[in-house]
């Protein structure tokens, strides 16, 4: 194996400096990772939500949740904003209920202990053609996606994306 890598280094005018002794020598004798046990907890959080598919939506919620878990769960202490502004917008369509069930339904019951909560641009949702009236009754309307990130940011809010 070393005579390929000093044939390619040869070809490629390189040295076998160049070449990193891990890559001649085999697998590295680093161990393995530790880990670390931290608590945290009243951490505020908003998460930047513009995704185009169920599972991209799924893996949202459950970063939220997990890290509502990580947190306590303690609706005092821990505040959540997932601003929806993108292509996720028609799941969360009343008329699209039935095609988006079950993730309907996990999305409004991580909204009942009041630790998450979701918020919906108003603009991208007419993009979408819909209407306060068309989207669930858990998701608030806020006028602009973009704006409220930003102002949930300025009261403190982590910035997730």
């Amino acid at each position: 194996m070393i005579y390929l890598y000093r044939a390619l280094a040869i070809v490629l005018g390189l040295t076998l400096l160049h070449i990193p002794q891990v890559a001649l020598a085999g697998p590295p004798q680093w161990g393995s990772a530790k880990t670390m046990e931290i608590g945290y907890k009243g951490q505020k959080v908003v998460y930047d939500t513009a995704v185009s598919s169920v599972s991209a939506l799924a893996s949202v919620l459950d970063r939220a949740s997990y890290l509502s878990a990580l947190n306590g769960a303690d609706p005092f202490d821990t505040k959540i904003v997932i601003v929806l502004h993108g292509n996720e917008i028609p799941f969360f369509a009343i008329k699209n209920y039935a095609r988006h069930k079950d993730l309907m339904i996990r999305a409004q019951s991580l909204t009942v202990g009041g630790i998450i909560e979701f918020r919906m641009c108003q603009i991208a949702a007419k993009g979408h053609g819909f209407e306060p009236k068309d989207i669930h009754g858990f998701v608030s309307m806020v006028p602009m996606g973009d704006a409220e990130i930003v102002r949930l940011q300025q009261a403190g809010h982590a910035y997730m994306r």
